[in-house]
């Protein structure tokens, strides 16, 4: 282990003041030696509802702030005006009309099926940028939007208006061939949007694909010290291991001053209120005080569609759903002790794959949210941008992320993602439809530990995806 990657797995127990009990190591990273992975506010919950429960160490109080933001995420917004006043103003260009439209019982959503319009996925719109002619716009929102259309496709509209267009999608069959000869079939997916309501496509159209990610344990991500991250970062690679994790740096539009990103398949927000207000500016049309404006551009003539209220998201219920998303609860793992997924855990640890996926951290102090503060959570992790390839660029430049880069996603609960929506996959598009499927698609940085892993015999093979599953 690099001295630049012991101290960072050294940090978070000198931060506690070296009263944590030591977690065993393995290929100089911690095994987790808990079910809890979420802290004190691990939930047990192995089932369909596994992602939709509060933080178990939430107050009795603050689980009735957790309902009434429940409601706002969960049932649809309607068209304005309507007697139902507090949820009104959809569109009139819209992706879903819910948030749990798109995060399926607050878990991932999935590709479209041939006979269903896309809801839970979408893509992102933009255009080449120019450094200097664009500085402005490249400083604030991290990249060129199409002219017309926007930063994302919306598929769906008010009955009086247009959706922006048809997104199709197909696939490609892809192999990949195991050291002793063993196939195994991936699924590439291949773009296309069609019939445009709103003019000609740009020529230039840089499209990048996103399903929604699971919402558990967001709160937890967001109060993990900044200076844990930058730890671990090493965007020059400086002690040649091959991992050149970065921070993203982005804008925040409370502050009005760039940020550390952290959520996002591309870590570009710095925070899960800044989040949750983009995606109803994006996927629902829907206006707060952070986002004043949708993604409707003045071609469109949105304007001449009744608002539901200036802004349409009050503060209170921003709050709310804030709250709400930052308090759902990571599921328990399971079968832990199992032989073969104490084996897996090794393996994985052998193979590099916590290099990215860091499995621990300690989070930080928040007066207003003692339930997430100062827990030993295991999210597997490091928030960090890391170049994954060609297989899965999207060929889009995203503040500091290049076309090639995505965030290490959390793996915590991904065992139970196609227990909470059966249709679910893996990735940032959900082209896998498998955990195994999922580790043959990295490559980047990622590629020395897939050619461990695709060395490995059946039964290591299946051991560490038995650990993938019990996290």
């Amino acid at each position: 282990m690099t001295p630049k990657r012991l101290m960072a797995a050294l940090l978070p127990l000198l931060l506690c003041g070296g009263l944590q009990v030591h977690a065993e190591t393995h290929a100089g990273f911690p095994l987790q030696d808990t079910p809890d992975t979420g802290g004190d506010g691990t939930v047990e919950q192995p089932n369909t509802n596994a992602y939709s429960l509060p933080q178990g160490n939430l107050s009795m109080t603050k689980r009735l702030d957790f309902s009434v933001g429940n409601s706002f995420f969960r049932n649809p917004w309607v068209e304005a005006p309507a007697s139902t006043t507090a949820r009104d103003g959809l569109g009139p260009l819209f992706n879903t009309n819910s948030c749990q439209g798109c995060h399926i019982k607050d878990g991932r959503g999935h590709p479209p099926s041939d006979v269903e319009r896309p809801v839970s996925l979408f893509l992102r719109l933009a255009v080449p940028a120019d450094p200097d002619a664009d500085a402005e716009i490249l400083r604030t929102h991290g990249f060129k939007p199409a002219p017309v259309y926007g930063s994302q496709l919306q598929t769906a509209a008010l009955p009086a208006a247009k959706p922006e267009a048809d997104l199709v999608l197909t696939w490609k069959t892809v192999t990949k061939t195991y050291a002793n000869g063993n196939k195994v079939e991936l699924r590439e997916p291949v773009y296309r949007i069609e019939n445009p309501n709103y003019g000609p496509l740009p020529d230039n159209l840089l499209i990048s694909p996103r399903v929604a990610p699971p919402m558990i344990g967001v709160g937890l991500l967001e109060t993990i010290p900044i200076a844990d991250l930058e730890a671990v970062a090493d965007p020059q690679d400086t002690n040649n291991d091959g991992v050149s994790g970065k921070l993203n740096q982005v804008w925040d539009m409370a502050t009005q001053q760039p940020a550390p990103g952290r959520f996002g398949w591309k870590a570009v927000e710095p925070n899960v209120r800044q989040q949750s207000m983009g995606a109803f500016a994006g996927d629902m049309g829907l206006t707060s005080s952070l986002h004043p404006t949708t993604d409707c551009t003045p071609e469109q003539k949105c304007n001449q569609f009744p608002e539901g209220g200036d802004p349409e998201i009050s503060d209170k219920i921003a709050n709310f759903v804030t709250f709400y998303s930052k308090s759902l609860a990571v599921p328990a793992r399971r079968d832990m002790n199992a032989p073969p997924v104490q084996k897996g855990a090794r393996l994985f640890n052998e193979t590099g794959c916590a290099a990215c996926h860091t499995p621990r951290h300690v989070t930080g102090s928040d007066e207003d949210r003692p339930d997430l503060s100062n827990q030993t959570i295991w999210p597997y992790t490091d928030l960090l941008l890391h170049d994954m390839g060609p297989a899965l660029a999207d060929g889009r430049d995203e503040f500091l992320a290049n076309g090639n880069e995505w965030r290490t996603a959390p793996l915590w609960g991904i065992g139970l993602t196609q227990t909470v929506n059966p249709q679910a996959g893996f990735l940032h598009d959900g082209r896998a439809r498998t955990l195994e499927e999922a580790i043959l698609w990295h490559g980047g940085e990622a590629a020395p530990a897939v050619a461990r892993f695709s060395q490995f015999g059946a039964d290591n093979r299946q051991a560490l995806l038995d650990f993938l599953n019990s996290l």
